[in-house]
């Protein structure tokens, strides 16, 4: 069975993030396995694949969450998952600083199941006060080709592709890897040493990604990103339902765009550089919000997949060079340090370190 009704419950706690006076997170109650994406034959990866989607959410859960600041106040918020088994936090968080360089802070989501009381620990991503720019990404066909989005047709011409492979058998595009370490400046370790939990790896500029992809796919995308040595950020993927809502095409544009309204909204003091691909409309998203916020967006990259482009996204390019927001569009990954200091995203010095790593990539054949 690729679920068990019977099994406990558990909390599948989401990436978050914050701000100096706000953390946002959600997470999901479900009855099924801890994923484990592991190359053990195509029929295992097939049944760890069908599990994340046939999954059983429990209803009416209550969780609680726990955030101790670097004073030692700890904040508590309690909520109960809803009818699909999320559960949505949005704490006030009076004067807390951001840190002085990105770093993941932990949390506790306190519940409690068949066998009792139950803990696990939460991540929320802390950008430096200082970053001044972060980075918002798409992930399907920006960094991964998951042929999981798009109409009926195409996810099932893909179920190979989305049901029978592992995070390290599935292709990044070229040139991804290296163009996005490079942009996020590089690592940085955590302030304190005695941080609790996993150590998870943050970069100078923060990285938020939005999606159309189900939840369901969370783990695997963090274990894909880990695997090629992608920036780790909150991912913000939709719930998924056999309906219009979900497969229409205009869905992915209102769902993306609310996504990105959310990062800006937290983050008032903060310029973005927008990357996307024009495979699903975010030519035509980002530039909506280049002309209404043009101080805001930093940058906007579409990687083109080859289509030509609409009528729609024609215009959407001219008002975003209108609005004075530097626009990049190739099919790779290479870019020019004078494009990347015009858009602000690294003094001179950083530009050409940016260019270098790019250039010197080994991009596998298509």
């Amino acid at each position: 069975m690729p679920f068990r009704p019977d099994k406990p419950v558990r909390v599948q706690p989401y990436f978050g993030y914050r701000s100096d006076s706000r953390l946002v997170l959600s997470a999901r109650a479900l009855r099924s396995a801890d994923p484990r994406f592991e190359a053990k034959g195509r029929w295992q990866a097939f049944r760890t694949m069908l599990s994340q989607f046939a999954s059983h959410e429990e209803i009416g859960v209550r969780v609680t969450l726990e955030y101790e600041s670097a004073s030692g106040t700890v904040h508590r918020e309690h909520a109960e998952t809803d009818t699909e088994g999320f559960v949505h936090f949005d704490l006030d968080l009076p004067a807390e600083p951001l840190p002085e360089r990105t770093a993941w802070d932990v949390v506790a989501l306190k519940w409690e199941n068949a066998e009792g009381p139950r803990s696990i620990e939460g991540y929320v991503l802390a950008p430096s006060r200082k970053a001044g720019i972060a980075v918002i990404s798409d992930i399907d066909d920006t960094i991964i080709e998951t042929g999981i989005t798009g109409n009926l047709r195409s996810v099932l011409r893909n179920w190979n592709r989305v049901l029978a492979q592992m995070p390290e058998e599935r292709l990044h595009v070229p040139g991804a890897d290296a163009f996005y370490g490079a942009l996020g400046g590089g690592r940085v370790g955590r302030d304190t040493p005695e941080a609790r939990g996993e150590q998870l790896p943050a970069t100078h500029r923060p990285f938020f990604y939005v999606s159309s992809s189900p939840w369901n796919l969370f783990s695997y995308l963090v274990a894909f990103k880990r695997q090629r040595g992608l920036p780790l950020g909150p991912i913000k993927l939709r719930d998924w339902g056999l309906n219009r809502e979900t497969f229409g095409s205009s869905s992915h544009g209102s769902h993306k765009r609310e996504a990105i309204d959310s990062i800006l909204d937290l983050y008032p003091d903060m310029r973005f550089a927008l990357i996307g691909d024009d495979t699903q409309g975010d030519l035509t998203a980002f530039g909506k919000i280049a002309v209404e916020m043009p101080e805001r967006i930093a940058a906007v990259f579409i990687r083109q997949a080859g289509e030509a482009l609409s009528a729609e996204e024609e215009a959407a390019r001219e008002a975003i060079r209108g609005a004075g927001v530097p626009l990049w569009m190739g099919d790779d990954y290479s870019t020019g340090e004078a494009f990347l200091a015009e858009a602000g995203l690294a003094h001179d010095a950083d530009a050409k370190a940016v260019v270098e790593t790019v250039e010197k990539r080994d991009v596998p054949a298509a």
